[in-house]
């Protein structure tokens, strides 16, 4: 069976097998793999192991297609000029054909996972369609999703290890599938494709806050989003902070809603990143003063900086937040010569 069957909260009668859909992205790109400078390899147990910029060079355009395989085959991502930001021109922009399935079913790294302990211990946030097939995550008990139909598991991990035979056995287990289906996709937050792929979370991130709100998913109905290009850096820290900063200063989300005006200009108001008490300063100054420990921070920070929402029952937009180029350029630097 292809199509799952539920009450969607989307308003669907029938959902996608993101699994199936993501299969040919996933083909497509270890078929070309060297023209994208990625590594391919087996583990012990025979999961392909993707090098996204561990040992290889990787690149922004394997980026651009590992972002599209973390929205389970059902998002568009381009890379191009138009961004706003005079000395940063370059921009990731997004769509998704059913942005709550592709956004938080598939590309946000919602299966936190582990193995071992102390010294030889192994920790990675999980993003792909690979998570609905393994369905360990409470969110998609809310969502009424899962994945009964792919017979494979496809997983991207922000990593610059690649996860050992104990974790992936563990994983192969979850999904009940075998190691030899399941394909990791290793791109670190330092190299150029982790940089591309996290830029393309500006809707997902959005998604995510919504959920956070308690504004019905079921009501969101098509979304876009845009986010700067950032430079990337080889300090964890300081790459992480240029990559949140893309979307927390410099990205730009509308989404399409029905139900009343009123809750849609509430939404608007509500969901940009400078309705945080945390907004204010560069995320990596943000994360050292909460003592490198993100369960201190806001988790309201983390949105878009300016979104617009569109009522689909009147037809008005609100538009909430800013642009804040002050901000990113103490973050990415002024781009200068």
């Amino acid at each position: 069976m292809t199509l799952h069957e539920h009450d969607q909260p989307n308003g669907a009668a029938r959902r996608p097998s993101l699994g199936l859909a993501t299969r040919p992205l996933v083909e497509a790109l270890l078929a070309d793999a060297d023209r994208l400078r990625l590594g391919v390899t087996r583990s012990v147990a025979g999961a392909t192991i993707v090098d996204g910029g561990i040992r290889v060079v990787g690149g922004l355009e394997a980026g651009r297609r590992i972002a599209e395989i973390c929205m389970g085959g059902l998002g568009r991502v381009e890379i191009a000029a138009g961004s706003p930001f005079p000395d940063w021109p370059f921009r990731a922009t997004v769509a998704a054909s059913d942005p709550v399935l592709a956004c938080l079913a598939s590309q946000y790294a919602g299966w936190s996972l582990a193995h071992g302990e102390g010294e030889g211990a192994y920790a990675a946030m999980a993003s792909g369609p690979g998570r609905a097939k393994a369905g360990r995550e409470e969110l998609f008990r809310e969502l009424g999703y899962a994945d009964d139909a792919a017979r494979w598991g496809f997983f991207v991990l922000e990593t610059d290890c690649v996860p050992p035979d104990g974790l992936i056995e563990q994983v192969a287990g979850d999904c009940g599938l075998g190691a030899d289906a399941l394909t990791f996709i290793l791109t670190p937050t330092t190299s150029l494709a982790g940089t591309a792929q996290i830029t393309a979370r500006v809707l997902e991130v959005a998604l995510h806050k919504v959920h956070a709100l308690g504004f019905p998913l079921g009501r969101v109905k098509d979304g876009l989003g845009t986010a700067p290009l950032p430079p990337p850096s080889p300090d964890f820290l300081t790459a992480m902070g240029r990559t949140n900063d893309a979307i927390l200063f410099g990205g730009e989300v509308q989404l399409f809603v029905d139900g009343a005006e009123g809750e849609a200009r509430d939404l608007a108001e509500r969901l940009p990143s400078s309705a945080s008490r945390a907004y204010g300063k560069p995320f990596a100054r943000i994360f050292e003063d909460a003592g490198f420990d993100f369960y201190q921070i806001d988790s309201m920070l983390f949105s878009p900086a300016k979104v617009r929402v569109t009522c689909l029952t009147t037809g008005r937009s609100f538009v909430g937040g800013r642009l804040a180029p002050e901000l990113l350029a103490q973050s990415f630097g002024d781009g200068a010569a």
